[in-house]
């Protein structure tokens, strides 16, 4: 109850907070490339339930491709590689939050193509609502750069980097609680603006 207390209020005020950059970054994206500012992608929530997952377009309408990004993707736009460098394609999953779809922290809601690839035991993940940040996100912050220097980045994501992303969700669901949300909140803000 914390948790969702927590969320709802610090998610509402973040978002009002930052209206006017909301707003700038929509017009910058329109007029940056063809199409709206937004883009929402089916991810798979709390206990299997899919939802749409908003986030700041970044990339050029109607690209076809990988789920995941790598390196200097050619779908990425002049402003998409900005607003992706600082995460600021993210702040729209304050509304996911506000509407309980997720929460400030916990495990990144995955893509169903890749949630089909769990193993039982990964898909105890599920029994928790997804986060805007959490471990994961802190230790694979350059996941990109990662994948883009090897030589099939797909498949280093699903045998490597996913299993790796979803032990360290795993960790998190294991030592769960306000004050490690917390700590988990201010790294976040620190690699972000470092």
């Amino acid at each position: 109850m914390i948790k969702r207390i927590f969320d709802l209020i610090s998610s509402s005020i973040v978002l009002v907070l930052l209206t006017p950059l909301l707003f700038l970054i929509s017009l910058l994206i329109i007029l940056d490339s063809k199409g709206g500012p937004f883009y929402i992608q089916v991810r798979i929530g709390q206990n299997g339930i899919p939802f749409g997952l908003y986030k700041f377009r970044s990339m050029r309408i109607d690209t076809e491709g990988l789920k995941i990004t790598v390196g200097k993707d050619p779908r990425i736009t002049k402003i998409g590689s900005i607003i992706r460098k600082y995460k600021l394609d993210e702040l729209p999953q304050l509304i996911n939050i506000i509407k309980g779809e997720m929460s400030v922290v916990g495990p990144r809601p995955e893509t169903p193509n890749y949630v089909e690839l769990y193993s039982e035991e990964q898909k105890k993940v599920l029994k928790v609502k997804p986060g805007l940040t959490d471990y994961a996100s802190l230790y694979y912050i350059d996941e990109s750069r990662i994948l883009s220097e090897r030589d099939n980045p797909e498949k280093a994501y699903i045998e490597e980097v996913m299993p790796a992303k979803l032990m360290l969700n795993q960790k998190y669901i294991q030592d769960a609680s306000f004050w490690i949300d917390m700590k988990i909140i201010f790294i976040t803000l620190f690699k972000i603006l470092r």
